[in-house]
């Protein structure tokens, strides 16, 4: 027997790294949610923005997304994780601090059976890619050394906030239901990026009118990594491998490709042609509705979320926005407004009117004050409380536009007095080459490129000169 621990065979010692509370398979799930829900970022987004992009934008948009990962990953450790999810300072906020001392990092998250650095790391996954999604409403004229100082101020004034607010202790916590991020992720991020877009002000006018994808094919390859990476998404949230992880899953999935398919069934009928560009559109606004009620909500009601989530962000899209001086006003590069935005507050809409009180209780505790949805509250003579919920996702919904709103104005307008916020005109025609001094493709020779347009401004002495002879070339 072994004298250290009678419960061991001889020979064997206790494994430290492994406590008695350290469930291996939930701990060994969660790691592998974490990696993909940041495989969804990088190289996901990564190259989905730097393919679906005007060519001479690809370099640039897809290293917004590259600095925007490794960026709220420091501020994530250093202060912004607690701030989420620490102890109380406010009804809003939690205190600053860091995360990462080894005491704090292998100690049990909670009452679940994994370390606290699970937890620490999928989080910053989230949080890192709704500061990505934000982004796509900037590509193509935001001046990087702004992105640069917006990324830390967005992440720690704006996405704490909320995620304090409806996932830790504020004051929303035990009334909203989302379960994976349909308000905290997809509708700051898609209000957040178009109130940034009107501050940052339009691209160059040529580009606005002429975008086209400069590789649909490696659009498609990021369009994957973001589908199949959202299964650690919503998978992830229950925080183990248990039969809430199964479900939300397969619900992900479904809603998904129900939500693809009405994208591309509507596009086929008002312009007669399937558009890829339009099904991957169809695909991330599924992804967004389902996300506030994977785990929550019935099969049949994934169905019918999808169905939504492929025609209500079409109408707005395609539709509303075309005939709306309001949105024409914004210009909101890859529609990260009614792909997110919309998309989310539908979802968190419909899982406050789907959401199976049984499952709430299996997710959340058995005596949560979560729900029902306003269908199970009517069938189940619970019709005051399905409405209370429902109203409470109005709320949830009212509170994260508010304030990212705001809170996004005024880092604009902060870092707008330090920096300019958009790219000069000469850089906005000439693209990567200008702003990094690096293109995406080198169509040419052994990796050459064509030497640098000469570019000079006209001054008054030069201006006269040309006159003389007739031009203003």
């Amino acid at each position: 027997m072994n004298q250290t621990n009678p419960g061991l065979p001889a020979g064997l010692v206790p494994d430290d790294a492994s406590p008695e509370w350290l469930n291996k398979g939930d701990n060994g799930w969660e790691l592998t949610a974490a990696a993909m829900v940041g495989l969804q970022s990088v190289p996901g987004l990564v190259i989905l923005y730097g393919s679906m992009v005007k060519k001479k934008w690809a370099v640039n948009s897809a290293f917004m997304a590259l600095y925007a990962f490794a960026s709220v990953l420091v501020c994530w450790v250093l202060w912004a994780y607690r701030m989420s999810f620490g102890s109380d300072m406010i009804a809003i906020l939690g205190k600053p601090s860091q995360a990462m001392t080894e005491g704090y990092l292998l100690r049990q998250y909670e009452s679940k059976y994994i370390p606290t650095a699970d937890y620490v790391f999928y989080q910053f996954a989230f949080a890192a890619i709704t500061v990505i999604l934000l982004a796509g409403s900037l590509l193509g004229r935001m001046n990087f050394y702004a992105w640069m100082l917006f990324v830390p101020l967005w992440t720690t004034l704006s996405y704490t906030v909320g995620a304090y607010t409806i996932w830790g202790s504020g004051f929303l916590k035990n009334h909203i239901i989302d379960y994976a991020g349909g308000y905290v992720i997809h509708l700051s991020s898609g209000v957040a990026g178009f109130t940034a877009a009107y501050w940052v002000g339009p691209r160059h006018s040529h580009d606005r009118q002429h975008f086209p994808p400069n590789n649909i094919i490696n659009m498609l390859g990021g369009a994957g990594f973001l589908w199949m990476g959202w299964t650690g998404f919503n998978g992830g949230s229950p925080v183990a491998a248990n039969g809430i992880t199964s479900l939300a899953v397969l619900n992900t999935h479904i809603c998904t490709a129900t939500s693809l398919l009405v994208w591309l069934s509507l596009d086929m009928v008002f312009y007669l042609k399937s558009s890829v560009i339009g099904a991957v559109q169809g695909m991330i606004t599924g992804l967004v509705c389902i996300t506030p009620g994977a785990g929550i909500v019935d099969t049949w009601a994934a169905v019918l979320m999808g169905i939504l989530s492929g025609s209500i962000p079409w109408f707005t899209m395609m539709v509303l926005h075309k005939k709306s001086s309001f949105f024409q006003k914004v210009d909101d590069t890859l529609g990260v407004f009614h792909t997110h935005a919309v998309a989310g507050l539908l979802g968190g809409l419909l899982s406050g009117l789907f959401a199976n009180p049984k499952l709430i209780k299996m997710f959340y505790v058995k005596n949560t004050p979560h729900g029902p949805g306003l269908i199970y509250g009517m069938l189940d003579g619970k019709l005051q409380h399905g409405l209370r919920q429902m109203g409470f996702q109005f709320v949830g919904a009212l509170f994260i536009t508010v304030w990212n709103a705001v809170v996004t104005s005024l880092i604009c307008i902060l870092i707008g007095r330090v920096i300019q916020l958009r790219m000069d005109e000469d850089d906005l025609e000439i693209g990567d080459d200008a702003v990094h001094g690096e293109e995406a493709y080198a169509l040419w020779g052994d990796g050459e490129r064509d030497p640098p347009p000469l570019r000079f401004r006209m001054t008054p002495k030069i201006s006269s000169f040309c006159k003389q002879f007739g031009t203003d070339h």
